[in-house]
């Protein structure tokens, strides 16, 4: 499918759960406020969602959260996915912290790469930013990046941590131990640049131009990648040091809305066409349709005997989906933040 200014839309994530194990102060600091369970799709719904999706061009999915482990049956929904006619590539973002415990169950469901979120090397910063002492679970699974039988990638979100009050000042300049990853492992390190929503305005980023600067001198032989990676908006680059890569996702400095193919289901199953924007559909009214919530508090059970594949349900879907698709704006306005109608935060948005 395109949208109004002909861009092919064949990239979805899907947020699986606003709830994590981790309390990053950028994006899910204590004391936050998690959804209702009544209120989170069950994975009926998101198969309902897929087999539409597929139907109008999706090809690839990224699961997401919140940090979608914490969901126990985040891999029984990775294989639905993968059975889904249509759906090529069924990926997932995590923090890492139980990806061991999942990692066997996953790949058994036929998952086809995996990005592990980690900003930093420095034990203390970590716990600092993440109120967590964990980063061993998250090293542990990235030095077996060369034993895994899929792709691995690292999202670091480039955080100023040298103006950052509670950084201390350590890890001053700790890009360059992320960036030493790449020469460590087979993995692509993404520098992705901070979003100015929710609790990530209060945070000063790093611009990617001054960046690439700097690992263009930590690495003078560095080039662009023309190799394909994936199917976000990384330009990657390379160097003979790398046994990986490097991969910048410049949203502020680098924009790439004339090329952007996604867009995201948030875990409540609002489908949005832009990060940027609270523009969007609430799919869960669809799905939900004439059913009563119940009085006590519980996860939505998926009537009996109702397919996913319904003929009446699948048309209500791709009516509101197709519409909704269609009017993806052309471009986002972080750089003007007036204009930025988005005000939830990334944990209930979806990573």
């Amino acid at each position: 499918m395109r949208d109004q200014t002909g861009r092919e839309i064949d990239y979805m994530r899907i947020s699986i759960t606003d709830r994590c194990n981790l309390r990053c102060k950028y994006c899910m600091p204590d004391g936050i406020q998690c959804m209702p369970r009544w209120e989170i799709l069950s994975l009926e719904e998101l198969e309902a969602i897929a087999v539409c999706a597929a139907d109008l061009g999706i090809r690839k999915i990224k699961v997401t959260g919140g940090e979608p482990l914490v969901r126990r049956d985040c891999p029984q929904l990775v294989r639905m996915l993968k059975n889904v006619p249509g759906i090529e590539k069924v990926t997932l973002t995590t923090n890492g912290v139980l990806l061991e415990q999942y990692l066997g169950e996953l790949l058994n469901a036929g998952l086809d790469a995996v990005n592990i979120s980690l900003d930093t090397l420095d034990p203390g910063l970590y716990e600092t930013i993440t109120g967590a002492d964990a980063l061993d679970k998250v090293l542990g699974i990235i030095s077996r990046a060369d034993r895994l039988p899929i792709p691995v990638k690292v999202n670091a979100v480039s955080i100023d941590f040298d103006n950052w009050k509670d950084g201390k000042e350590r890890d001053k300049n700790g890009w360059r131990a992320m960036a030493a990853l790449a020469e460590q492992y087979p993995v692509d390190v993404r520098f992705i640049e901070m979003m100015p929503i929710g609790y990530g305005k209060q945070f000063q980023g790093i611009d990617h131009r001054t960046l690439l600067l700097q690992l263009k001198e930590m690495y003078p032989d560095l080039e662009t990648d023309h190799e394909v990676h994936g199917f976000g908006p990384a330009v990657y680059y390379k160097s003979q040091r790398f046994k990986g890569s490097i991969g910048l996702i410049s949203a502020i400095h680098g924009k790439f809305c004339s090329s952007c193919n996604r867009v995201r289901l948030t875990a409540q199953g609002y489908l949005k066409n832009c990060l940027c924007y609270e523009d969007g559909v609430d799919l869960k009214q669809v799905l939900r349709e004439e059913i009563s919530r119940p009085e006590k508090e519980s996860h939505f059970i998926w009537p009996e005997g109702l397919d996913v594949r319904d003929e009446g349900l699948q048309s209500r879907l791709r009516t509101v989906m197709e519409k909704t698709i269609l009017k993806k704006p052309m471009a986002h306005c972080f750089e003007t933040p007036g204009r930025i109608t988005e005000s939830h935060n990334m944990s209930s948005i979806g990573g």
